[in-house]
């Protein structure tokens, strides 16, 4: 086995195999010669272990055998790594659990804590996407069950650490506001990683986050297990980079465990597991691990690591050592191990032969059920349910003070009181963000939450967006209402992979077993008189509008913005549904519309059974017909005066419709309306590629309305500049009103 020659020749995953082959033979050859063995490690649990990763031993080769047959779709191995079959013992089956790609041990391990279920057939149903598959009704190969808390992750470099942050600090909040979690208040959370991974900047903000909860000494009951097999793909870690890094990283509890010998790590994972459940602190476990057949299928690692070196980390093999150890005990002789093993690959062969035969997806309604759930009714009736009158009045300082008895006020003002009722109506309901608590957030529209719900119910969070809306997730997974907040829109880019990669695609990947529901409030646009420049007057909502199964509104007046978080609220509570608000910052504070003091852009507070119908514009001037505007947030006022300024001076009768919804558009009432109008103006004040306004004009393209002139004004392709230069950057009324004369001419 040590001739180069030979390991050139031979598919690794077969250099593999036959090495384990051959070393069952020596050790039937020095039958009654090897001595005795008493480890830490019981002998039951050796042998369950011993199963374990045979099985997924057995599944890694299957899968390239398959995948040459075309009968399963992904390679990507757990050999090397199947010591991890230890935390997946250690832990319980409630634990809910974020895992790294090379976890397949440790799922077997856990599909012994339930009755009743196979992990090698429903293994094989996902490595094939067969519809059937419990995982992810076939949408793609993940780890994942909906009766042994393993969320399916796609992550490949880390993206679900934070998640596990919010999760693990999700368990241990339920006492302080009264909520009952759904897993035992004892879990914890395990989330597991490569080494390479855990450079990863998310990563990075994950133990961040991790170790500042600890140091505020708050409950956080998590489980970091690093995978360290010493590459990330063909790029090999430092030699003792992780164990120097993370071993003194403050906060954190380090404990390393020999994930190649089931006798040397037990002890040192079951002593994690133990701290960590027990003192409801952050563990780092540390385990030591290699990786056998390349990185994946298609990965010739022969390319670009030595002979030497390859045949060096296959003698590393775990089931190496774990046979010797259980031939040494004398628990099964080196023949019945191998009877055992082709026994396995029997299985998995036949197993994924019949996975190729059952039913895969074929209709695009049917993979795409999952993603984004929308039950009309019961979300009407969710977003009109209020609390008991006398609870309102109590909370607000009796009915004399209840906001809808007040007079008109701008939007800042409604968008607290909302929240407020928010926090009324689900108890289990939480606001986050940097500065929200006791400052009431930049713009003071969180001011005065923290006192009347307190610390546990809004709270301040780091300065890490990232962090935000990993704790959001987190939350969503143990049945709050989170209501986070993105201090501008421009710093939600920093972490758009946490909705995108991550809470938008759980209930996809996990067939709507699993959600995160969530309303992100975001702090956005322009219009800032050149305030901050372009971190403060961000109008790209391009990253946001392409993420699948988001909910994105938009409102620009106070009441729309009360009655769309009801109905978001409603969305993420009945559909699980992870959903935001774009806030205009321009308008958090405007009153007017025409004039000066005219209060024309202040509205009453609607009454708390009030709610805004899912994806329906609002309509000004109806009856118009000459030229319809359509716009949202900041250009609904600049398109209403520029209405009034083309019919006192030019007698032109114009509608505007508000779209207030930008995701999903209602590409149905902007075909509508454009029909009833004899030309279109679409007023986008972001940038002209990929925002709002090419989306109106592709539906009214393809939806009806694209008979009749039709006409964009948009901002600049270009960086908001400080000062009184962002005005050439954005609309005005000036240009709105000239582009309506240009077009109907």
């Amino acid at each position: 086995m040590n001739n180069p020659g030979r390991a050139r020749a031979l598919n690794r995953a077969e250099v593999v195999d036959a090495r384990f082959l051959e070393q069952l033979d020596e050790l039937e050859a020095s039958a009654g010669e090897l001595p005795g063995r008493k480890g830490a490690i019981s002998d039951f649990d050796l042998l369950e272990l011993f199963e374990s990763q045979l099985m997924s031993r057995q599944l890694d080769l299957m899968a390239r055998v398959k995948r040459a047959e075309n009968k399963v779709f992904y390679t990507i191995g757990s050999s090397g790594h199947e010591g991890n079959a230890m935390v997946g013992r250690a832990t319980r089956a409630t634990d809910p659990a974020f895992l790294h790609y090379r976890s397949g041990a440790f799922v077997a391990e856990r599909y012994r804590k339930k009755d009743g279920l196979d992990f090698i057939h429903d293994t094989c149903l996902s490595f094939a996407a067969a519809a059937d598959d419990p995982a992810s009704g076939g949408r793609h190969k993940v780890w994942g069950h909906p009766d042994l808390w393993i969320l399916p992750q796609t992550s490949t470099i880390a993206s679900h650490l934070p998640k596990s942050v919010g999760t693990a600090l999700a368990i241990a909040h339920g006492k302080r506001i009264g909520h009952a979690i759904s897993v035992p208040e004892d879990s914890i959370a395990v989330c597991s990683f490569g080494d390479a991974s855990a450079n990863h900047a998310t990563a990075q903000s994950a133990f961040n986050a991790a170790a500042w909860t600890c140091h505020q000494n708050l409950p956080l009951p998590l489980l970091f297990v690093c995978e360290d097999n010493r590459l990330g793909i063909s790029v090999p870690t430092p030699s003792q980079w992780t164990a120097r890094s993370m071993a003194a990283r403050y906060g954190l509890e380090y404990v390393y465990a020999d994930g190649l010998d089931l006798e040397a790590g037990f002890e040192s994972v079951q002593r994690a597991v133990e701290t960590c459940r027990a003192r409801r602190r952050p563990v780092f476990l540390h385990l030591n691990t290699t990786r056998l057949m390349g990185h994946a299928g298609t990965d010739f690692e022969i390319e670009y690591r030595p002979p030497a070196e390859l045949e060096r980390d296959e003698l590393m093999d775990p089931l190496l050592v774990s046979a010797r150890i259980v031939v040494e005990r004398g628990l099964l002789s080196a023949a019945r191990i191998r009877e055992r093993y082709e026994q396995l690959r029997t299985r998995c062969l036949e197993e994924a032969d019949r996975a190729d035969g059952r039913r895969r997806l074929t209709a695009v309604d049917e993979i795409v059920r999952p993603l984004a759930p929308y039950s009309p009714e019961e979300v009407a009736r969710e977003a009109e349910r209020t609390v008991a009158a006398s609870a309102r009045a109590d909370a607000f300082g009796g009915e004399a003070r209840l906001p809808e008895n007040d007079a008109p006020k701008h939007m800042a003002i409604q968008i607290n009181r909302a929240l407020h009722d928010l926090l009324l109506k689900y108890p289990e309901s939480l606001v986050f963000g940097e500065d929200v608590a006791r400052k009431g957030g930049v713009y003071t529209v969180t001011k005065g939450l923290n006192r009347q719900f307190g610390n546990a119910r809004v709270f301040n969070t780091l300065l890490d967006e990232t962090t935000i809306l990993g704790l959001a997730q987190g939350y969503g997974n143990m049945g709050y209402l989170p209501i986070p907040e993105i201090q501008y829109l421009a710093y939600f880019h920093n972490a758009c992979d946490q909705i995108r990669g991550e809470a938008c695609s759980l209930q996809y990947f996990s067939n709507d077993t699993y959600r995160n529901p969530m309303v992100v409030r975001i702090a956005g646009l322009g219009y800032q008189k050149g305030f901050g420049g372009h971190f403060h007057n961000d109008n790209s909502i391009t990253a946001l509008r392409d993420i699948p199964g988001l909910i994105i509104g938009c409102p620009s007046r106070g009441d729309d913005a009360a009655m769309m978080l009801r109905t978001l609220a409603a969305l993420a509570t009945v559909d699980g549904r992870v959903t935001t608000i774009i806030e205009p910052i321009a308008l958090y504070m405007t009153k007017d519309l025409y004039e000066k003091d005219d209060g024309l852009w202040s509205f009453d507070y609607p009454a708390p059974d009030e709610s805004l119908e899912p994806w329906q514009p609002r309509v000004y001037n109806e009856a118009a017909a000459d030229l319809l505007i359509v716009t949202f947030g900041n250009g609904v006022p600049m398109a209403l005066r520029a209405a009034r300024e083309l019919k006192n001076i030019d007698g032109v009768e114009a509608r505007v419709l508000d779209l207030r919804w930008l995701k999903p558009l209602n590409t149905q009432a902007i075909a509508q309306h454009a029909g009833q109008c004899g030309a279109v103006l679409v007023l986008d004040e972001g940038r002209p590629d990929g925002g709002i306004g090419e989306a109106v004009v592709t539906s009214l393209v393809e939806h009806g309305g694209a008979d009749r002139p039709i006409k964009r004004v948009t901002g600049v392709d270009c960086y908001i500049p400080l000062g009184d230069a962002a005005k050439l950057m954005m609309p005005d009324e000036a240009r709105v009103v000239e582009a309506a004369r240009a077009l109907l001419k």
